[in-house]
């Protein structure tokens, strides 16, 4: 799934400019059953990368200018957009690949499109930005800007099989943006995420020998909660992750399920190291 050794060393080689500033963004909260779904524009979550454009560079949310090849942005508008850089379902990891280099490389960049889901700062409604977003990119006709595509459940009901049928296909998840929401930077109600499962974070503390086929590999990540459980992630790895792991210190994203009686996650299962830059 992940080959993040590479990424590792892309990260501490090609260190990423500095931006004047980190973006202030629109931040999701958790779905919660209690609202009415008839009421939010619903769109798939893509495991991208996050990307601020201030109507000059593209900027990370860790406030780091993005190198994208000139001609990649330069049908841009120069109003600022919010939105994914994006290659294709659970390609994450190349992504991040592909971003995090100083000097980029216009073949990988080439695969790559940006899908913006929101006009930081513009007025109205988000049905109305779903709107002009849907206009400024045909206006703008770049074959490397994209919407994200906005559309309506009638119901729960719907919505959850929607969310099961893109899950099988390999999505993220879904997201919600309330139809009359203003703009307004921070973390909102009117932005909620909506997983079968959950994720948060744990850093890598060591590492566990593998067996069998694995023998000589890593059998599992050793990690630490923020709270202080540590347990052990094999869940996940891929056969080149089980070569390289990530190092220790490295802060990695894995799914569960619910809780044991001791406060362990169940059935943890890696997704990728977080993105930092």
């Amino acid at each position: 799934m992940v080959i993040k050794k590479l990424i590792l060393t892309i990260l501490l080689c090609c260190c990423p400019l500095a931006a004047a500033y980190k973006p202030e963004l629109v931040l999701a909260q958790v779905y919660s059953n209690n609202i009415d779904v008839t009421q939010y524009w619903v769109s798939e979550k893509l495991d991208g990368v996050r990307a601020y454009w201030d109507g000059k560079q593209l900027i990370s949310r860790g406030g780091n200018v993005i190198a994208a090849p000139p001609w990649f942005v330069a049908d841009f508008s120069a109003q600022p957009l919010d939105g994914e850089l994006w290659l294709a379902r659970q390609q994450f990891e190349k992504v991040l690949s592909i971003v995090s280099k100083q000097q980029p490389v216009a073949s990988e960049w080439q695969q790559l499109r940006y899908y913006i889901f929101e006009l930081p700062d513009a007025p109205g409604t988000f049905t109305e930005r779903v709107k002009a977003m849907q206009v400024l990119v045909q206006q703008q006709n770049s074959p490397y800007l994209q919407a994200v595509k906005q559309f309506r459940v009638a119901d729960r009901a719907e919505l959850f099989a929607t969310l099961q049928q893109l899950e099988q296909s390999g999505a993220e998840g879904l997201m919600l943006h309330h139809q009359d929401a203003r703009y307004k930077t921070g973390r909102s109600a009117d932005l909620l995420k909506l997983k079968s499962y959950q994720d948060t974070e744990a850093i890598v503390i060591g590492y566990r020998p593998g067996k069998g086929k694995y023998q000589g590999r890593v059998g599992a990540l050793i990690v630490r909660t923020p709270e202080g459980k540590e347990f052990a992630i094999g869940s996940g790895l891929t056969d080149v992750l089980r070569q390289t792991p990530p190092e220790i210190g490295t802060v990695i994203t894995y799914r569960y399920n619910g809780y044991t009686n001791n406060g362990i996650p169940r059935f943890a299962r890696f997704l990728r190291v977080r993105e930092t830059f």
